[in-house]
């Protein structure tokens, strides 16, 4: 039996993903622990972040105000998009420093099973701006569009039909497919039969 108080801010703790019973104990009692200007910071983080942050107008990644910094980037690149199912995948496409384009985020992935449909996700955004560009951007049309979808049956589906629609509506443009395979630092020993067989389509000239 612990305090009202106790028990609802482990409930809630609870309700994060990943969060089991004893990490948001763990969780509540280092709150508990904290000076009283900490608690307030974090309280007021968390009301900010959903008072502040939305989506961006043009891509949908989480943005603070109308576009994603990214958007908002004169120096990125219009005419290469970049196709991701939510924005946490940007994230690690940003770390690798590769990408210079700029981004479109689904919202999903096709999944008929759980009952996601094509006008679940923003695909035809997507195809709207492969077709007419972005608003207020009087630079090159779009010349590629880099599918980037998890590697699942849900994310392969997902490829499939951008890459279809996208050839009938504009067939000038590329669509392309992140190489999928083995990781770096990893031993054949434990690589799945679906992994390895990528690795031997997607192989190239040393």
């Amino acid at each position: 039996m612990q305090p009202a108080p106790i028990e609802r801010l482990v409930a809630a703790f609870t309700r994060l993903p990943g969060i089991g019973p004893r990490t948001a104990q763990r969780l509540t009692y280092h709150v508990l622990s904290r000076p009283d200007a900490e608690a307030h910071a974090l309280a007021e983080a968390l009301v900010q972040i959903k008072q502040l942050i939305g989506e961006c107008e043009v891509c949908f990644n989480l943005a603070e105000g109308p576009r994603c910094v990214v958007c908002a980037d004169a120096r990125r690149d219009p005419s290469l998009l970049c196709v991701v199912e939510g924005p946490t995948d940007v994230l690690p496409i940003e770390r690798t420093h590769e990408f210079r384009g700029r981004y479109h985020v689904l919202g999903g992935a096709l999944s008929p099973v759980d009952g996601v449909g094509p006008r679940d996700l923003r695909l035809e955004e997507l195809f709207r701006r492969v077709v007419e560009g972005d608003p207020d951007d009087h630079g090159p049309e779009v010349r590629e569009v880099v599918v980037a979808t998890n590697p699942t049956t849900s994310g392969e589906a997902t490829a499939l039909h951008i890459a279809a629609e996208i050839h009938r509506r504009s067939p000038d443009v590329a669509v392309t497919r992140l190489a999928s395979g083995l990781p770096v630092g990893a031993d054949l020993e434990h690589a799945d039969e679906v992994t390895l067989g990528r690795a031997f389509a997607g192989r190239r000239a040393l």
